[in-house]
């Protein structure tokens, strides 16, 4: 792989992580294409390369950060704070069992908006996770057939389309309960099949579960923040493994730092996207993708 190519990849993936398109579909797709026209290229791709993926995904992680810095830095203060009430709250515990004098009172724990904010996003973590742990291999398999990817193309441009039509909810973090949050959680995790986009997905599930439209694209970027935490510790011994001796090191790290950039562009225009309802536009796009993604999968051996 050159610098070129590792370039169009940091661009795939910034724009299309953020863009409701679907990153790993696009990478797919990207791949099959590049492979056909140098076979270096070919060899590359022929088998997941797991520290370029994890590289790529924590370069549009950055992005979210910087876009989201403020809250970020809010939420994970009162994830402290909700840590430090927890165990206050079992010292109290423990207390009013063994003394007789007044019992303690319990302080609350989820006091705050931000609060709820970080129990939400723990919530919609716990079975993210565990869909992508069960679902590993499947995943990785999936991404080598341009077939599935097609498919699953489909399946998000009809969910983009559903997005359009969903009338503007009310939820703020107080309103929202935490089976919305479970299942936006659900859907995140069957969102890491190449093809099914993350962002539109969980963007649709929360404005069908009547978030406010601002927030629900700040909940999908945030809520993805231990998910790819997650993913890139449970493959950390082969980060380190392949990351010492790689010969495409440079490429790796500018493959990260385009798709921070071009990240942090797109997340700012998806903003603007949601709030007009322009989704329907992406929908039709990946209608397109999907059927060139069938196309090339039989066109390109």
């Amino acid at each position: 792989m050159n610098y070129l190519q590792a370039i169009i990849m940091g661009i795939v993936q910034g724009a299309a992580e953020f863009l409701p398109i679907s990153s790993s579909g696009h990478l797919a797709i990207f791949a099959k294409i590049l492979s056909a026209f140098d076979s270096e290229a070919a060899k590359f791709f022929s088998k997941p390369d797991l520290t370029f993926d994890i590289m790529l995904h924590l370069g549009t992680l950055l992005a979210i950060f910087f876009v989201y810095w403020k809250d970020i830095k809010k939420l994970i203060l009162e994830g402290f704070g909700i840590l430090g009430d927890f165990f206050l709250n079992a010292v109290i515990f423990f207390r009013n069992i063994f003394s007789r004098e007044e019992a303690y009172k319990y302080r609350k724990v989820v006091n705050s908006s931000y609060r709820k904010f970080v129990m939400l996003v723990i919530v919609s973590t716990i079975p993210t996770g565990i869909i992508g742990v069960l679902g590993d291999s499947i995943i990785e398999e999936a991404k080598t057939n341009l077939l599935i990817v097609g498919v699953c193309l489909f399946i998000t441009s009809c969910l983009l389309l559903i997005s359009d039509f969903v009338e503007d909810g009310y939820k703020k973090p107080k309103n929202i309960t935490y089976t919305n949050a479970f299942v936006i959680g659900i859907c995140q995790g069957f969102a890491t099949l190449p093809g099914i986009s993350r962002s539109g997905t969980t963007i649709t599930a929360c404005l069908v579960s009547k978030f406010d439209r601002k927030l629900a694209v700040k909940y999908s970027f945030i809520m993805s923040i231990p998910a790819v935490l997650g993913a890139a510790v449970l493959k950390l011994k082969d980060f380190f493994a392949t990351i010492g001796d790689c010969k495409y090191l440079g490429q790796y790290i500018v493959g990260t730092l385009v798709s921070a950039v071009v990240g942090f562009i797109c997340m700012k225009l998806l903003l603007v996207l949601v709030r007009n309802n322009k989704f329907k536009y992406f929908a039709y796009y990946c209608i397109f993708a999907g059927i060139a993604s069938i196309i090339l999968e039989f066109v390109i051996k």
